[in-house]
Parts: C-alpha cells; sequence; structure tokens
C-alpha cells in the first residue's frame, strides 16, 4: 500500500484545535469539515491539500481533546498520510479508525514544504523524490494496515462480519 504527495510542513503540537476549530463541530458532514481543515495553523490547507498532501509535523500532532472530526477533516481534505515524530494517542486511534494514514518518523532537516514524498505504508518506507532519499518510518502493526485499507474501522468490520 502507497500512497504519494507533496509536502506540507508544520511544526510541534499541532493541536486537535487548529487542526479543526471548534466552531465548525457543527458540521456533519465530512466535505464541509475538510473546508477548514488547518484553519487555526494554515488558512490556506485546503487549497494546498487538492492535489493530495501528505502532511509532515513535529511532536505530538493532534494533541488536545479528543475529537474524531480533526482526522475526518484531514482525510477528507485530500491528505494522503500524516507524519509526525510521535502522536497524542487518542488522534492517533482515532486516525486509524477513520481509515487516514499515519507514520512516526522524524524527518526534520529531511524534508521540505512542497517536497514530493512517497510512503509504503507496509514498510515505512518514505521516499522523498524531490531530494532523492529514502527515511525508515516505524511501520504501522499489519491490523492497523488492514484497518486502513478497508476504509475504517467500521468498513473493516463490515467486511470481517461478510456485511459488506
Amino acid at each position: 500500500m502507497r500512497v504519494e504527495g507533496k509536502a506540507v510542513v508544520y511544526g510541534d503540537n499541532i493541536d486537535t484545535d487548529v487542526i479543526i476549530p471548534g466552531r465548525y463541530l457543527v458540521l456533519q458532514e465530512p466535505s464541509e469539515l475538510a473546508k477548514h481543515a488547518m484553519e487555526g495553523v494554515d488558512p490556506n490547507f485546503p487549497q494546498k491539500a487538492r492535489e493530495g498532501v501528505i502532511i509532515v509535523a513535529g511532536r505530538n500532532f493532534g494533541c488536545g481533546s479528543s475529537r474524531e472530526e480533526a482526522p475526518v477533516a484531514l482525510k477528507h481534505a485530500n491528505t494522503k498520510c500524516v507524519i509526525a515524530e510521535s502522536f497524542a494517542r487518542i488522534f492517533y486511534r482515532n486516525a486509524i479508525n477513520i481509515g487516514l494514514p499515519i507514520l512516526e518518523a522524524s524527518l526534520r532537516d529531511k524534508v521540505s514544504e512542497g517536497d514530493l514524498l512517497s510512503v509504503d505504508l507496509v514498510s515505512g518506507i518514505i521516499e522523498n523524490k524531490t531530494r532523492g532519499i529514502k527515511i525508515q518510518a516505524k511501520p504501522l502493526p499489519p491490523l492497523a494496515i488492514e484497518i486502513i485499507s478497508a476504509g475504517g474501522l467500521t468498513r473493516y468490520v463490515r467486511k470481517k462480519l461478510g456485511l459488506e
């Protein structure tokens, strides 16, 4: 399973309040949430993400509240993957549950805004095609790969039960 996209780079401690500000939590449609993704830190993110992006961040991505709308907004804004040095535990689980690929790796000084990245989610190998380098991320567990491949936990369970 491979994803590709241009890198959009952020720093440490990107919390769920900037990923999807609280005033938009009244929105029910994922496509509407996507219009406001990253608005608290980068109002131009939805335009950047149109062609598909890979978010690269520092430590503690997704900290703050446990709102599931944060990874939903990113996924529906056309985020192909989030790579960070570390994730808040609840964000990490929410991302997998809704089918948003995430990997842990330190990419400081290895990726710049706009670099073309190719990510093998099974092996955890990240290729920066712009710089011609490869970086090994911590691979996801096999069950997480199965859930993401299915499109999220609900679809994974429905397939296992023979309902899809």
